[in-house]
């Protein structure tokens, strides 16, 4: 059973920054690319980033770029999600996501993932 646990979230002031990691089991990592998603409250689920199976590709949203950095290291099966000079509007839970098939691109579509993380919260405050 594939089992997604993020850990890391947590409260900061705008201008802050946090770090925040996605610990993977049951399927082999390596062979997968992950996404970063978010929801706030009364909004859909919204990609942040993404990064290929090997750790050679990424892609943001542009709401982020220049401020998140995802990254992998697949000998610890983790992902990460640096994120840098928050702001208020970054306030949501971040889940991290597997994806359907492996040795394919990034996704930016909730659907293209099969499994998920519980999620860990993360609140910018003004």
């Amino acid at each position: 059973q594939v089992q997604l646990v993020e850990s890391g979230g947590g409260l900061v002031q705008a201008g802050g920054s946090l770090r925040v990691s996605c610990a993977a089991s049951g399927r082999t990592f390596s062979r997968y690319s992950m996404g970063w998603f978010r929801q706030a409250p009364g909004k859909e689920r919204a990609f942040v980033a993404g990064i290929s199976w090997s750790g050679g590709s990424t892609d943001y949203a542009d709401s982020v770029k220049g401020r998140f950095t995802i990254s992998r290291d697949n000998a610890k099966n983790t992902v990460y999600l640096q994120m840098n000079s928050l702001k208020p509007e970054d306030t949501a839970i971040y889940y991290c996501a597997l994806a359907r098939t492996y040795y394919r691109g990034i996704y930016d579509t909730p659907s293209e993932y099969d499994y998920w993380g519980q999620g860990t919260q993360v609140t910018v405050s003004s």
